[in-house]
């Protein structure tokens, strides 16, 4: 799936369900935050997503920067 960066400075729920789907992913009973370190460890990226780890994780290409900061 393609998806435009400029999409996610806001993120919705269903949105990052919807992507977690695509990918295989099952996150039932997960937040958010959880579904979309899931989604960064799937990519592998390290899952630093909603962590306060932001400006020292070095993944400036990551999907999920803008909505992290």
């Amino acid at each position: 799936m393609k998806v435009k960066r400029k999409e996610f400075t806001i993120v919705k729920l269903e949105k990052v369900k919807e992507i977690a789907k695509e990918r295989g992913l099952k996150v039932k009973k997960m937040i958010k935050g959880e579904i979309i370190r899931a989604i960064q460890a799937d990519e592998g990226n390290f899952p630093c997503y909603g962590t306060g780890q932001s400006a020292g994780c070095g993944q400036q290409d990551c999907l999920w920067r803008q909505c992290c900061e």
